[in-house]
Order: structure tokens, then sequence, then C-alpha cells
């Protein structure tokens, strides 16, 4: 087997525990994801089986979507619905403050990560200090957010539900654009729930939740939910001949007929995904190979 799942993860598993729900049922130890879900939020997450792990920086590196729920009045501790919860300071926005506000979040800039996040800084992991009562600071970096919707506003007891449609670049914390848009609107703010949408050119309409694939699984067919990883590599392509093809598999840099393209590019042999590689000056040297079929 080798491709992609689009699996439907629900809220509770993480992203580990769904990489051995898919060793378990295709027999093979050969499994990854691209781009990890916390446990708290569900949708998209791309499950790479056998030799598509090669691919995991290409297929994480897209754009993503999200449905997000902030909630406006209360601060998180881990930024998110985990918690533990506090009041906000101040009474909630209005819906035309929000408006103005979330378009601050709209660009490229420079995003403090949760304190409660796998990033590491000297070494430490971020989660394990702030767990052990002993949080560090873990340096900002850019992002992009292509775009953010305001999908619907409504109040609460003491706080003001907002529900936002993020399209955004790899390494986008959504719980940070949560946690800093309560800051700006000076209430506090944390994550309630999250639902990726879109990731890896795989949407949410067409994932598939663990227990579909459970039965696809028992009834000989879980082939049917892999998808083949050319159809979401989106690179520039290649095509070679039968001979340079051989040479390209080999791990030999290959001639390029025309000399004209240049960068990474998705190499095949007709249909047949090859790997990937890098064409400069004419030549195309092999980056990432997938094992001959059968071989």
């Amino acid at each position: 087997m080798l491709g992609v799942v689009n699996l439907d993860k629900p809220v509770g598993p993480t992203s580990h525990d769904m990489v051995g729900l898919l060793r378990r049922l295709t027999g093979t130890r050969r499994i990854g994801h691209a781009g990890t879900l916390d446990p708290l939020a569900s949708g998209v997450l791309p499950i790479l089986v056998g030799a598509a792990t090669r691919f995991s920086e290409e297929l994480s590196g897209g754009q993503k979507r999200y449905d997000a729920l902030v909630r406006l009045g209360q601060r998180s501790a881990t930024d998110d619905a985990e918690g533990p919860l506090t009041s906000g300071t101040g009474p909630p926005p209005d819906a035309a403050a929000v408006e103005r506000a979330v378009g601050d979040f709209v660009g490229t800039f420079a995003q403090r990560p949760p304190a409660f996040s796998a990033r590491k800084s000297g070494g430490q992991t971020a989660h394990r200090a702030a767990r052990a009562g002993a949080p560090i600071e873990v340096p900002a970096r850019m992002v992009t957010v292509d775009s953010i919707e305001i999908l619907a506003i409504g109040p609460g007891d003491a706080w003001l539900d907002v529900r936002l449609d993020i399209r955004c670049g790899p390494g986008t914390y959504i719980r940070s654009i949560a946690r800093d848009l309560g800051e700006l609107l000076g209430c506090g703010g944390h994550l309630a729930a999250l639902r990726r949408t879109e990731a890896a050119g795989l949407s949410v309409v067409d994932a598939l939740p663990p227990t579909q694939l459970e039965r696809l699984a028992a009834d000989g067919r879980l082939a049917d939910a892999i998808r083949p990883v050319a159809d979401l590599l989106r690179l520039p392509r290649i095509a070679l001949g039968p001979d340079d093809a051989a040479r390209f598999r080999h791990g030999s840099a290959v001639d390029l007929a025309d000399g004209a393209s240049n960068g990474r590019a998705a190499v095949f042999a007709g249909s047949e995904l090859l790997g990937i590689g890098t064409a400069a000056g004419g030549s195309l040297q092999p980056d990432k190979v997938l094992p001959v079929p059968g071989g």
C-alpha cells in the first residue's frame, strides 16, 4: 500500500493514536501524518501510508483551512478549552468591534506560539516545561493568514462566541489567533472548538471517520480509501522516458532535453510517480525516489 488516507479525526484521540489505528488496519509500521491536530480538534488528518511518508514535508507545507470557534471573554492557560479557564477583563465586545479586529490577523506577521505547544527552545519542549510549572519563552515566528471570514457571532452568559473560517499557511497556531484576538479586544479569548476542513489538497467533505475505515478493512476494501500521493503534490511535473526513468530511480542525475525547467518538480514515467527532483542548468537531480513496484 502506498498513498494518502483522508481521515476525519474525531475530538479526543491524538494524531499519534490515528497513526496507530492505520498501522493496525494496514498491518504496516510505515505510517505517518501530514500536520498534527490537537486532541480537542477534529477534521482532515492526512495519513501517509507506506513510501508516501517520504512526502510528509511536501504534503504538510501547503495551505490549510479551519472552522474555528473563538470564545471572547474567557482566558485559558492552554489557549484552548482544555483550560483551566478564567474570566476575562471587561465586557465582551460588540460585533462591530470584532469585525474590525479580525482584519489585523490577515497577512504575514510574527506569531507567538501557545505556552502549551510542541515548539522547543533551549532544548526544552514548551508544553512539557509549562506542565512542570516552569513555562519557557518560545520565539515568535512568521506565519501567513490568507483570509478570515466571520461565519457567526453569538452571545453567551458572560462571553461572545465568534465562529471563523480561516485560511492560512503552515505553522499557524489557531489557538494563538484566538488568544491574541481576545487581547486586542481587551477581554481575553481562547479557542473553544476547532475543525480542520482542508489540508494537503484534501477536503473534510470527503474525509472518512475511523469507524468507516475499520468497516472497509473488515471487508478487505481498505485500499479503496487510499489516494495516490501524486494527486496531492502541488509541484510542476517532469516526464521522463524509460532510460532516464531508470537512471532517476537509481539516484542518478539525468539531462533534460529542453533545459528550460528549474526548481523542484514531481517526476513521472508516463502516469507513474517516480519521486521528486530538482532541475537546474538542464540537469535533474533526484531528491526523493519511490521504490520500484514489487522490488
